[in-house]
């Protein structure tokens, strides 16, 4: 290898790279580049080319520059306009810069010049030429953008580092690359890197192909399409037919002016037809025209179903289709019967409050049943997004309308009865609160103009008989729950479910299997059996499912042992259903000292709970157990400061709180229980237990208490009432305010309690304990 040192000058090169043997032309137009051009023409008309590291660097310094560059033949200048020049040069040799000898004017820089490297295995090398030369006809082929006869030029070059350089020359290849092969000046290294890129460079354009390939024939297929569409439209105009287009345009149009639509409506279906014939069929703006135009097609603004106001025929259905809930029917026979007289349902949202399983949702029925309207449901349980309620504005991909509009469009009719289910059960999110898009709906001054998003137009909700249900009145939001009427849905007694069970459930069921009457017997005994050790619901729900239990392995005993009838007693329940699941407190066969029976209001209905209370020596602590909320700790509290003001009253000794530790018990500890009912049991049972005198076992309470003595009136009184009934007690003491609420109890059980009404604490001492 023959090294030469040289000084030039040089210029950088912005997103360039010279090769030697290389003839190309650049323009020029920095003040440094320029000055760098005409001290060349000067001296021999030879310049270092080397390339910038950053093509976006207008000053380039030392270490902006490679090392690696070209020494290049100036073969012509030509000054254009803008003081720029563009230059014709033609590489000779690689250089490496050993320093700058100077930077100002232009660069000057001392470079050594580097020979080629030849090949040492000559057949390596041989077989790397006839592999570069294979790929890069490959090359050619597939990027169209070199001359063929390239290929041709390229079989006298013998030199194979020289071979290397030219084809390097002709590839489109990022700065980098080129630079790595411009510094590699082995040529055997540089035929195997530019092999390396020709392979690469040839998979992209492969890929670059199939993709071209693909867009081309779906670009085809679609002038094709559009060809064929425009010469069949040519053609049906010769023969004077109309083409699909026209006939859906004017299918739609008739459909309008038969719908009936009220003018708002008829005119903004009008307006979306025109949009439908301006955008054509096949765009994505004609698909959501359809659509719209679809739905207000199918809304129903005139139609309705006749209404059927006879009083005595909804009395029949409401009696044949649920049993009790005397005060729901009755709420609902007025509601026909001020519909029947005024023609008018104004102001008539029915909410159905109640327990899981008695019956909310198959009582809407039975209302839309009874007048003759069709019944639609949506279920609000778990929606937290407005549009839900009001719908999506049509700007929006994949825009719907409300559920509300849609629940209409199903129910083909204008005045429905519309089942909001579970609206205690919704939330809200960033999105919006469905409870205040509801507020409109719900509303009867407003609903006459709803307006959802989708449909844009005002649509008259007023005849809609909506009725919602909910587990609970809490988590309603205040405005909405404003604008119902309440109508509370209480559980059933045990007799009531034994009559829903014999009438209504077991037929079913036996129905339901394709069983003859009589295949299978279930007696009375059973079937109280089940309903008061095998469910604890105020519902049916539980007890349904325990009937269908039975019935299915009756009718499996009856498949595998050839039984014409089974017959299901008191004494083999526990065979079809297994042990008992609930036992309930039995009232207490004797007096006691500090215990009292308790009553409680759960989901499941009522329950009995005993509250006893224990006197030790101590240091006047109150202890409290049994996994009591804080309401119920409260009324612990309070019942105690109220025994300690008045324990002179009582015959206690007013110095207990010193010497006397106090401890409260609630029985079931696992199971956590609160509410504002236990007062006057808690202040009964202490006083019982300090004084020493027994609680009557026949007897049970419930009420709240205030620090000065009070009563406060509880809830439930009838699920309450019916437990302790069934725990045997035959004495309850309720709040005097609750007075009203003992018509809500079944006669037979009224009959049978003797209730004392209770406006103070001392009232409640004196019938509870002996004296």
């Amino acid at each position: 290898m023959e090294n030469n040192i040289k000084v030039l000058p040089l210029i950088p090169l912005r997103g360039i790279t010279i090769f030697p043997y290389m003839v190309m032309h650049f323009d020029v137009g920095r003040e440094k580049s320029i000055l760098a051009l005409e001290e060349s023409m000067l001296n021999g008309q030879k310049v270092f080319l080397a390339a910038q590291k950053e093509a976006k660097v207008e000053e380039p310094e030392e270490d902006d520059i490679f090392q690696m560059g070209t020494i290049c033949n100036i073969k012509q200048i030509l000054k254009l306009p803008g003081d720029t020049v563009r230059v014709l040069v033609e590489g000779e040799n690689r250089a490496s810069i050993k320093d700058f000898i100077q930077k100002e004017p232009y660069f000057k820089v001392e470079i050594e010049e580097l020979r080629d490297i030849e090949c040492v295995d000559n057949n390596k090398c041989e077989a790397l030429l006839r592999s570069v030369r294979k790929a890069f006809d490959e090359y050619i082929k597939l990027s169209g953008t070199i001359p063929a006869e390239t290929i041709a030029s390229l079989d006298d070059i013998e030199s194979p580092g020289r071979f290397a350089d030219v084809v390097s020359s002709y590839l489109i290849l990022k700065q980098e690359k080129k630079q790595e092969l411009l510094e590699a000046y082995d040529a055997t290294e540089r035929l195997e890197k530019l092999l390396i890129v020709l392979n690469n460079e040839i998979d992209v354009l492969k890929v670059e192909r199939k993709i071209g390939i693909k867009v081309k024939n779906k670009i085809d297929k679609v002038q094709k399409e559009y060809y064929l569409r425009e010469q069949l439209k040519a053609i049906q105009e010769e023969l004077g037919e109309e083409d699909e287009d026209k006939k859906e345009i004017n299918r739609y149009k008739n459909k309008i002016n038969k719908a009936k639509l009220p003018k708002p409506a008829k005119e903004k279906a009008l307006y979306e037809l025109d949009r439908l014939k301006n955008s054509g069929s096949y765009s994505a703006e004609g698909g959501i025209i359809r659509t719209y135009l679809d739905l207000v097609l199918d809304l129903p603004w005139n139609a309705e179903t006749e209404e059927n106001l006879d009083i005595k025929r909804a009395r029949e259905i409401l009696e044949k289709e649920h049993y009790g809930l005397e005060d729901v029917k009755d709420r609902i026979i007025e509601f026909l019967a001020v519909k029947k007289m005024s023609s008018s349902l104004k102001g008539a949202i029915l909410c159905l409050v109640g327990p899981p399983g008695v019956g909310k949702t198959s009582i809407a029925k039975s209302i839309a049943n009874a007048l003759n309207r069709n019944f639609t449901r949506m279920s609000l349980g778990g929606i937290r997004d407005e549009a839900e309620i009001r719908g999506h504005r049509k700007t929006y991909v994949g825009a719907i309308p409300g559920r509300i509009i849609y629940g209409l469009k199903q129910a083909k009719s204008r005045n429905p009865v519309f089942l909001l289910d579970e609206i205690d059960k919704m939330s809200n999110d960033f999105r919006g609160d469905p409870a205040d898009a509801l507020l409109e709906v719900l509303d009867s001054e407003q609903n006459s103009t709803f307006r959802d998003h989708y449909l844009e137009l005002d649509f008259d909700l007023s005849d809609v008989l909506f009725i919602t249900t909910a587990n609970t009145l809490d988590t309603i939001p205040r405005p909405l729950m404003d604008r119902m009427e309440i109508i509370e849905v209480s559980g059933y007694t045990t007799e009531e479910k034994f009559h829903i069970a014999k009438e209504h459930l077991i037929p079913k069921k036996l129905k339901e299997y394709n069983l003859e009457e009589g295949k299978i017997d279930i007696s009375d005994s059973a079937i109280y059996l089940i309903i008061e050790s095998y469910t604890r619901e105020s519902g049916v729900r539980s007890l349904e499912r325990k009937i269908a239990s039975i019935i299915r392995k009756a009718i499996a005993e009856m498949v595998e042992k050839d039984k014409e009838k089974i017959s299901i007693t008191v004494n083999n329940v526990k065979k079809y259903l297994g042990s008992v699941i609930y036992t309930y407190d039995k009232a207490n066969t004797v007096d006691q000292v500090g215990v009292v029976m308790g009553m409680a209001w759960t989901g499941y209905g009522g329950d009995t709970l005993p509250i006893e209370v224990t006197v030790m020596c101590g240091t006047g602590k109150l202890e409290l157990t049994g996994q009591l909320g804080d309401v119920m700790k409260e009324s612990a509290k309070a019942g105690y400061s109220y025994v300690r003001a008045n324990a002179d009253k009582y015959g206690i000794d007013v110095e207990f709180y010193k010497n006397k530790d106090i401890h409260i018990h609630v029985p079931e500890g696992a199971v956590p229980k609160d509410g504002p009912s236990a007062g006057v049991t808690m202040i009964t049972a202490m006083v019982s237990a300090l004084s020493c005198k027994k609680v009557k076992h026949n007897v049970a309470m419930t009420g709240e208490i205030t620090l000065t003595g009070r009563v406060l009136p509880i809830g439930g009184l009838k699920e309450k009432t019916l437990a302790a009934y069934r725990a045997g007690i035959d004495t309850i003491i309720i709040p005097k305010d609750n007075e009203k609420d003992l018509l809500k109890i079944p006669k037979t059980i009224r009959n049978k309690i003797n209730f004392i009404l209770a406006k103070n604490i001392d009232e409640v001492l004196d019938n509870a304990l002996n004296k």
